[in-house]
């Protein structure tokens, strides 16, 4: 069984000056047999003290790691039938790509007719078969973590752990490697735990993701639920590039209707649908937050959700263009569908609203309003 549990797991470092610092705190989390999970959040939001934790690398402070039904706490990394992809790739230089992959096998008594199969297996499904004979210092960045990646898979355990493992590549490689991921999720009998920073990659990678800060857990879920519904601002404004714009602003209820007003006489003004925001009521005549991502803003076609903006930059993307657009009391940006659609810097243009991708906040707590 490769299910793994993490209950009330806490994970504190010691700090300069006799002052500890807490990485990961009481952090709770289920993960199925065969699932595919991705922790993400920003650096030092405790994802890669998790992933060690697993395997065994970082001791945990208190609460209680399980694979399978089997207690890991004072199990051996060795003896956990788990393999690590991690940033910081170590390759034995004097050894060919074949023995760099036979190695761990040998490590755990594997028999040469063994070694021989796993490591054949491994390096087609990487593309390492013509490099077998070559040592690391002769490959390329992408290559040597497609060795990594090949001595993880000849092992064949029922847990794989990637720990930020293509962040030193070049955009095109980590793209690849991304793929080669992807496509080997379908064909592995194992739970793959997935640790990364780039929001985009953590949206593209994961099934399941788990947004992390201050190594506590800010929402769990599927990827397109967590960014189309974020529990709180952190999470909308971590997941999306650009992130989401926050527009602060103060409601009042018109019957069957919430009136949004754009603070300091800004110029975004919508009437929103109360059956979509039944919390909003206890926000009558207080300070809330609007959110709306840049690609449900667009250059206006309709007469209704509509608002004027000054076109501040222009950033065209090809198909897309990035418009900065300034309301007179906040800035917010645009990814318009239509590319730079007619609208140059310094003019003066409106804009139209998806009303039914728009968001509110309570700005003292941070959480959606629902």
């Amino acid at each position: 069984m490769s299910h793994v549990g993490l209950k009330n797991v806490t994970k504190v470092y010691p700090g300069k000056k006799g002052a500890a610092i807490t990485a990961v705190r009481e952090f709770s989390l289920d993960i199925q047999e065969r699932e595919f999970v991705v922790l993400t959040g920003p650096s030092g939001a405790g994802k890669s003290s998790v992933v060690r934790m697993i395997a065994g690398l970082e001791e945990i402070s208190t609460g209680e790691i399980v694979l399978g039904d089997r207690r890991m706490n004072d199990v051996a990394p060795k003896d956990r039938d788990l393999a690590l992809v991690a940033e910081s790739h170590t390759l034995y230089p004097r050894m060919s790509v074949y023995d760099n992959l036979a190695f761990p096998l040998a490590l755990r008594k594997f028999s040469k007719t063994e070694i021989k199969k796993c490591v054949a297996a491994a390096a087609e499904i990487v593309a390492l078969q013509e490099l077998l004979e070559r040592k690391p210092e002769s490959l390329s960045a992408e290559e040597r973590q497609r060795v990594a990646l090949g001595r993880a898979l000849a092992l064949q355990p029922k847990v794989f752990l990637f720990d930020e493992p293509f962040a030193n590549l070049d955009a095109p490689a980590r793209a690849r490697m991304r793929a080669q991921v992807n496509k080997l999720r379908h064909r592995l009998s194992a739970t793959i735990i997935y640790a990364a920073s780039d929001p985009v990659e953590a949206m593209a990678m994961g099934e399941r993701i788990i947004v992390m800060n201050n190594g506590v857990i800010e929402q769990d879920g599927g990827a397109t639920r967590v960014y189309d519904s974020p529990a709180n601002m952190f999470v909308a404004g971590f997941l999306g590039s650009p992130p989401m714009n926050f527009i602060h602003g103060t409601i009042k209820v018109d019957r069957d209707s919430i009136l949004f007003s754009e603070a300091e006489d800004g110029t975004i003004k919508l009437r929103l649908a109360i059956s979509d925001f039944p919390g909003a009521k206890e926000f009558a005549g207080k300070p809330v937050v609007l959110g709306l991502r840049p690609e449900e803003i667009q250059i206006a076609r309709a007469s209704s959700n509509t608002f004027a903006a000054i076109v501040d930059l222009v950033e065209p993307l090809g198909a897309a263009a990035d418009l900065h657009l300034q309301t007179g009391a906040h800035r917010v940006v645009s990814r318009s569908r239509e590319g730079m659609g007619g609208v140059e810097a310094g003019h003066r243009a409106e804009f139209e609203v998806d009303l039914r991708k728009v968001h509110l906040f309570d700005p003292a707590s941070g959480r959606r309003i629902t």
